[in-house]
């Protein structure tokens, strides 16, 4: 017989070790040998080490919270449209950058507080488990329960109550950079909406000839477009502004104007009202010569210029807003204000 024949003989059948394995076997040479011996931490035998490792834990829980309060801070300090250089990723936006470090900090000294916790200072002691079915039998849901409750225990969440209260400031701060985000999503209407570019003398200026208007440039019946003076098709934010400021202009007669404060706001039964309609904000551009109503082409909302810029058929929800003008010296029309409401689609914040 070979020696290795005599070694697998020498082989006992079955043999338990002592850390919960099973010693290699004539039948099963390569048996689960079971775990190590558990090798203690330094934090474990030494109370210092362990305050050492509590404070770095809570010095990254409350660099997140720093972070976070960085990340607010930022979305408040830098304009959108601030560019810096970075080398060597090149220009970028002051903006986008801040926010990205900030709350990349924030999240990753969470993460990194959470996992020098769990090394160092959470018990680290291994302990095998037999697969099982499934379902759990009573007595399993029993020893499961218990040991979540050893775990909570051994974690010293309760006795590290610096690392605790840490982890849960950080935690209860992140989420407010996702509050923050979402006064990114827009304008609050009430800004965007209450002021345009209109002010007191501002003259009228033809949208299509770029040339101030004169009273007579208003013929009886005719649908003329309007913005305001100084406002430029090269200005970056042209279409931001012409969507709130796009003003029609209708000449009437002063006997058919039924509301008395549309006829004061009128020079000579020339009347001037928002273009924007006051459902979804569709621009409007039909005009009824013989009623003198105008028509949204969107969803048919449809408003009378003889009485106030009134709704009288549509989904709109009030009428739209008045512009008083009157003629400069130079006998040009211009602007005596902005708008006295909003434009455009109501929304809650509207009186």
């Amino acid at each position: 017989m070979s020696s290795q024949d005599n070694s697998e003989e020498n082989l006992p059948q079955q043999q338990d070790d002592a850390d919960g394995g099973v010693l290699a076997t004539r039948d099963n040479p390569f048996a689960n040998p079971g775990l190590p011996p558990h090798e203690h931490r330094v934090q474990d035998i030494d109370e210092r080490a362990a305050k050492r490792s509590e404070r770095v834990v809570a010095g990254l829980f409350t660099l997140s919270m720093l972070s976070t309060i960085g990340f607010i801070a930022s979305f408040v300090a830098f304009p959108v449209d601030k560019i810096v250089y970075v080398f060597p990723i090149g220009h970028v936006s002051a903006l986008n950058l801040s926010l990205g470090l900030t709350l990349g900090l924030a999240l990753f000294c969470i993460g990194a507080g959470a996992i020098h916790w769990a090394r160092t200072l959470m018990t680290d002691v291994e302990v095998p488990e037999e697969r099982h079915d499934i379902e759990a039998t009573p007595e399993v849901r029993e020893e499961v329960l218990a040991g979540f409750q050893d775990g909570a225990r051994e974690s010293d969440l309760g006795r590290r109550k610096l690392v605790r209260n840490t982890l849960i400031g950080a935690m209860a701060m992140v989420p407010l950079t996702g509050l923050v985000l979402l006064r990114d999503l827009g304008p609050m209407p009430g800004t965007m909406l209450r002021h345009t570019k209109w002010a007191k003398g501002k003259m009228l200026i033809n949208e299509n000839t770029h040339e101030p208007l004169r009273p007579e440039d208003i013929a009886v019946g005719s649908l003329t477009f309007a913005m305001p003076e100084g406002l430029s098709e090269e200005d970056h934010d042209f279409n931001n502004q012409i969507a709130k400021a796009a003003l029609m202009i209708v000449r009437l007669q002063p006997e058919n104007i039924k509301d008395k404060r549309e006829l004061d706001w009128s020079h000579e039964g020339i009347v001037a009202f928002s273009k924007i309609c006051t459902h979804v904000g569709c621009p409007i551009s039909l005009y009824e010569q013989q009623t003198h109503h105008v028509l949204c082409p969107c969803h048919q909302s449809t408003f009378d210029l003889t009485d106030g810029g009134r709704v009288i058929f549509g989904p709109a929800g009030h009428a739209l807003p008045q512009l008083r003008i009157t003629v400069n010296d130079k006998g040009y029309l211009e602007a005596m204000g902005d708008f006295a409401e909003p434009v455009g689609p109501a929304y809650w914040e509207r009186g």
